[in-house]
């Protein structure tokens, strides 16, 4: 009798021990993980915002190319052209750079600015997002470096740079949509810098134009996802924990897929650093929100901030890619 009773508490325990370790393993995720897509990845403060961040091509699972900035700053905003070549903001600047690593194309902003978007308006052109005192929308030739447009845009305050703009674009229309995340508000300005269309959106970092005329939105503040039709109305959304398992955390770039899926940069500078590896950094959902794609690999990459599927139909440069 005693030696059953020893056997079935060694049973009991080692089932207790088993039942802990696979309670500590995450579950698996969604997709193939890095092989899910060729993409373009960067993101701002990758443990810190003053040095070596990081620019990656992923492609078959792997790290196909890589850039580490020699410059001080953060990456926010990068474009892989139909060349090659890749646009990137990095925070005191904004640069375009070869598949050799050679930079082509350069622009220093003046003291105390700050650059968030960079992003190409042709072979020609590039859209950039100047926060300063003034805040400045400007669209630069490259070849010349002349300043073809230049508008002044509303902040919260002049003097709080940092806080004031990340991604703003074109539209087709020959708009500009520009996500206030101070003022907590998207606005369409014309080609004059005349506001034509407005919808109240918390520290929105980025909105893009939909093919269908809708507009979709990311919140930086409390993680959220908002498609929004003409009339400001909510017509789709995905905020902090709809997902199960999978929490938003500040939600940075967000893009509308060829096949009609969402992928979502979930950055995780919001947490303290050492929860980082517990976070998924990409997250692609289906039109019903279910997930096909969740990507957490820390070992790999860090913060996501910016990210191109680069096997999407289109010209980039042309804004293609804005569905």
């Amino acid at each position: 009798m005693k030696r059953c009773t020893v056997r079935y508490l060694l049973f009991s325990v080692a089932l207790s021990c088993a039942a802990t370790v696979a309670a500590a393993q995450p579950k698996p995720l969604p997709g193939k993980g890095l092989s899910q897509h060729p993409f373009l990845y960067c993101g701002e403060w990758q443990n810190s915002s003053t040095s070596q961040q990081v620019m990656y091509i992923v492609r078959e699972g792997k790290i196909a190319w890589s850039y580490t900035n020699p410059l001080k700053g953060e990456l926010g905003d990068c474009t892989m052209l139909s060349n090659g070549n890749i646009v990137f903001s990095r925070q005191f600047g904004a640069s375009e750079i070869a598949p050799d690593k050679k930079i082509v194309w350069n622009y220093d902003g003046p003291p105390g600015a700050e650059i968030h978007t960079t992003y190409p308006m042709g072979k020609d052109r590039v859209l950039i997002m100047q926060n300063g005192n003034p805040a400045k929308l400007m669209v630069i030739q490259k070849a010349t470096g002349k300043v073809e447009k230049e508008l002044v845009l509303q902040t919260r305050d002049a003097t709080s740079v940092h806080g004031q703009f990340r991604h703003i674009r074109p539209t087709r229309a020959g708009t500009f949509l520009v996500a206030h995340m101070d003022l907590g508000k998207v606005v369409e300005y014309d080609a004059d810098g005349k506001e034509i269309w407005s919808v109240a959106a918390p520290s929105a970092w980025a909105a893009v134009r939909l093919k269908n005329g809708n507009t979709l939105i990311s919140g930086n503040e409390k993680g959220y996802i908002r498609e929004v039709n003409p009339k400001g109305e909510t017509v789709w959304e995905i905020n902090k924990n709809d997902l199960p398992g999978i929490p938003l955390y500040t939600v940075q770039e967000v893009d509308r897929l060829a096949n009609g899926n969402t992928l979502i940069n979930n950055w995780a500078g919001s947490l303290p650093m050492a929860d980082w590896p517990t976070a998924v950094q990409l997250i692609e959902v289906t039109p019903g929100k279910k997930v096909v794609w969740a990507l957490r690999d820390w070992k790999t990459l860090g913060p996501a901030s910016s990210t191109q599927v680069l096997n999407e139909p289109g010209v980039p440069e042309n804004g293609d890619l804005q569905r």
